[in-house]
């Protein structure tokens, strides 16, 4: 692509932070008080697989001020379909450092596979930019408190994409467990679960047209494997499963609105009913997590076999119990104290995977930008998204290992 090799990542971090003190003093684009109400952010794109073409472009091109003008991929066919999203005089790369070199580019919106997350927003944060990362923001415990550190060591915004957290229904739902309407809640059900078949599919890519290499990053070295790097969500090199891709959006809201810290204990089975010799991680998985603190049980069940129970979470209550989904929440009583009581901004069925009458990714990403502008903490920063995964780390070391998980034995 005419691209010179870029900096090694060790270098690449030293070179952009000994510039970060030049940067502050002379008020760059980005940095605390630097933009002013209708000055443009330029934001670059990394990663633009099917959610950051989906969601993450879009949205930030409807907010707004806001214009996408850089876009990097390691496979040239998503650089190919992003550049139909954005303008052609955009700057398109496959490393990126070259993205993070530029100077008119103020944040990053990071879509690539969830090994790099931590990685590349690292390396954004030395380089001064703020950045929008997709869920689940680390890959393994250990990330943990290096993404925090970059955060606050270089005063970036950091947003992760759990956008429940900016939802109308699921702040009211805050609001009404913090008040105590719900009574003492000890247990709450997550699920996320589908009815659809697990085929594997060639789709013919071209090797060369991949840097596969650079993709591997930090896993494994292997061989270029194309439904590997299409559906890296099912395998560990590259995802977490079901617990990274899907619970992490729930556990996360039950965080938030219970105050929790990580589990103490996990227990977790999975089975390969559809998937055997397609995918790494179950298609089938039940876990519960203890939280002797809070006096919390957790449970989640999530499928690809069977669509009853769908996307959804109940915080069930000494005297009510109350049901989320992404379209709505209902309170159902337990006392005669508590009236039965529903909100639904959204237009689905209940438990849709996506509502389009409520559009989380454009208010999370608005938040992003006003936060870009404010310099004050978005609803989703480093930390939270680092909690939210320790319990998704936690239950995949139960099922790997076969036995009941200690967040003691595996914190970083």
């Amino acid at each position: 692509m005419g691209v010179r090799k870029p900096l090694g990542r060790r270098s690449f971090v030293k070179k952009c932070a000994l510039g970060s003190a030049g940067l502050v003093a002379i008020g760059t684009p980005g940095v605390a008080g630097a933009f002013v109400a209708n000055e443009r952010i330029r934001l670059g794109a990394i990663g633009t697989g099917g959610r950051c073409r989906r969601v993450l472009i879009p949205s930030a091109q409807k907010c707004k001020g806001v214009e996408v003008t850089a876009v990097c991929d390691v496979q040239d066919q998503r650089i190919e379909q992003a550049r139909a999203l954005i303008k052609p005089s955009a700057f398109f790369t496959r490393y990126h450092e070259k993205i993070l070199e530029r100077k008119d580019i103020d944040g990053v919106l990071i879509g690539t596979s969830d090994h790099w997350h931590v990685p590349i927003t690292i390396d954004a944060c030395a380089a001064g930019k703020d950045v929008y990362v997709e869920k689940p923001l680390t890959h393994n415990p250990s990330d943990g408190p290096a993404v925090i550190d970059a955060q606050n060591t270089h005063k970036r915004i950091i947003q992760v994409g759990m956008q429940q957290r900016s939802m109308p229904q699921f702040q009211k739902a805050r609001e009404i467990v913090r008040s105590g309407k719900l009574g003492a809640v000890h247990k709450v059900h997550l699920t996320w679960n589908r009815n659809m078949p697990i085929r594997f599919k060639r789709y013919g890519t071209d090797p060369k047209s991949v840097d596969w290499k650079r993709y591997l990053g930090r896993a494994p070295d292997q061989p270029f494997n194309e439904w590997r790097l299409k559906h890296f969500r099912w395998f560990w090199d590259f995802g977490g499963g079901i617990l990274t891709d899907l619970m992490v959006h729930y556990i996360d809201v039950a965080n938030w609105l219970l105050d929790l810290k990580e589990p103490t204990t996990a227990m977790t089975i999975g089975d390969h009913f559809q998937s055997k010799g397609v995918w790494e991680t179950p298609d089938t998985m039940q876990s519960l997590f203890t939280y002797p603190e809070q006096q919390v049980q957790l449970y989640f069940e999530g499928t690809f076999s069977n669509a009853r129970n769908r996307a959804m979470l109940e915080f069930m209550g000494t005297d009510a119990t109350l049901y989320l989904d992404r379209g709505r929440y209902e309170i159902y009583p337990e006392k005669d104290s508590v009236k039965y009581e529903q909100f639904s901004p959204g237009k689905s069925e209940r438990g849709a995977d996506f509502d389009a009458a409520v559009k989380g990714g454009l208010m999370h990403m608005q938040n992003f930008i006003d936060c870009m502008r404010s310099r004050e903490k978005p609803r989703a920063p480093a930390e939270v998204g680092v909690l939210a995964v320790t319990s998704a780390h936690l239950g995949n070391h139960a099922y790997r290992t076969g036995k009941v998980a200690h967040w003691a034995d595996i914190a970083p």
